[in-house]
């Protein structure tokens, strides 16, 4: 009596092993790329709470006068902040209102990946006519 269940053939295990090696070669890509962007995720949430920092210190730590000034947090981590002065259209009357409008931006720019990356935010103040 012969029985009609067999085994498997070497081509059906040859290919049930191709179609597995594809769907993880497709999954680890998969991975990898959540990875990577948590990574740079995470470097652009430092970048931008630095920046707001250097925003909030302009005029409190260091006055509002225009010019630039810049620092190092790490060996990857850089910033510089630029104070100017708004140009007015004459119409604020200086006797009233003894203050004037300055801008900030403050860059921050670090490597990752081989690449350079940079992050920038601006803020208007008031403060005092110089």
């Amino acid at each position: 009596m012969r029985s009609n269940s067999r085994g498997m053939t070497l081509i059906e295990v040859l290919v049930a092993f191709v179609i597995l090696s594809l769907t993880m070669a497709v999954l680890m890509q998969i991975f990898s790329g959540g990875m990577r962007n948590a990574r740079l995720a995470s470097g652009y949430s430092r970048a931008v709470f630095l920046a707001e920092s250097r925003l909030a210190a302009a005029g409190i730590e260091q006055p509002l006068v225009p010019g630039e000034t810049a620092g190092q947090v790490s060996a990857d981590l850089r910033w510089r902040v630029r104070i100017a002065a708004v140009e007015d259209d004459g119409v604020t009357d200086r006797q009233t209102m003894p203050t004037r409008l300055y801008e900030v931006r403050a860059w921050v720019g670090w490597s990752e990946d081989g690449r350079e990356r940079q992050v920038e935010l601006a803020s208007l103040r008031l403060g005092p006519v110089q």
